[in-house]
């Protein structure tokens, strides 16, 4: 979307950017819920300094802050004070007022007049609708930004899962054996005192 930059001149598609723009700042805020959840169930699964988890908090409570920026200026610029960029409407009894005591020339004066301040209208809503195409450009390149970060927090949490079930693994099997080998020292104590029993018995019978 960034490499089309210099291809949104019209409105139509400045609107359509702007929505997709709108749609990936949702996106975005999904998965950072997502991240919320992981980072709140990740200290009971593999224990973390307490520095570094106030470090990723603040850096999930620094990009919520700017997607929530973003979304405002976003929602700023679509939804500009439109009496600024047309004037007010303009009422019947106002035209009534204006062409009263004209003649026709006067009424297509007039007439000629009201095409200008339209035209003047409409190049303001064009300049509008050009600034809020810069504007969702620019918040599309900060969503790139923040969307690659999360990319390396989700990865690196990925990676710190999976070497705690590799860890979890060594451990169950460490475990195992550990009681496999205390099975078989266990049967080769009872051995031991059967063999001892026996010869105790024996001599017993032997000398009796």
């Amino acid at each position: 979307m960034i490499s089309a930059r210099s291809s949104y001149g019209s409105g139509p598609e400045a609107q359509r950017h702007s929505s997709a723009i709108r749609r990936k700042i949702t996106i975005l805020g999904t998965r950072l819920d997502s991240l919320q959840s992981l980072l709140t169930k990740l200290p009971a699964k593999q224990p973390l300094t307490e520095k570094e988890m106030n470090r990723r908090r603040d850096m999930l409570t620094n990009m919520r802050t700017k997607v929530t920026q973003m979304a405002s200026t976003l929602n700023m610029s679509n939804f500009a004070n439109r009496d600024s960029l047309l004037g007010p409407d303009t009422k019947p009894a106002d035209v009534v007022s204006r062409t009263a005591g004209l003649d026709n020339s006067g009424i297509v004066g007039l007439q000629r007049q009201v095409m200008r301040e339209q035209d003047e209208g409409l190049e303001k809503l064009e300049e509008t609708v050009l600034s809020t195409k810069h504007i969702a450009l620019a918040v599309n390149e900060e969503l790139d930004l923040h969307t690659r970060l999360i990319d390396d927090l989700d990865e690196h949490v990925d990676v710190t899962n999976s070497r705690l079930k590799r860890v979890q693994k060594n451990l169950a099997i460490l475990n195992k054996r550990a009681r496999g080998g205390c099975s078989c020292l266990c049967m080769l104590i009872s051995v031991v005192g059967i063999v001892v029993l026996v010869v105790a018995i024996y001599m017993i019978l032997k000398y009796l």
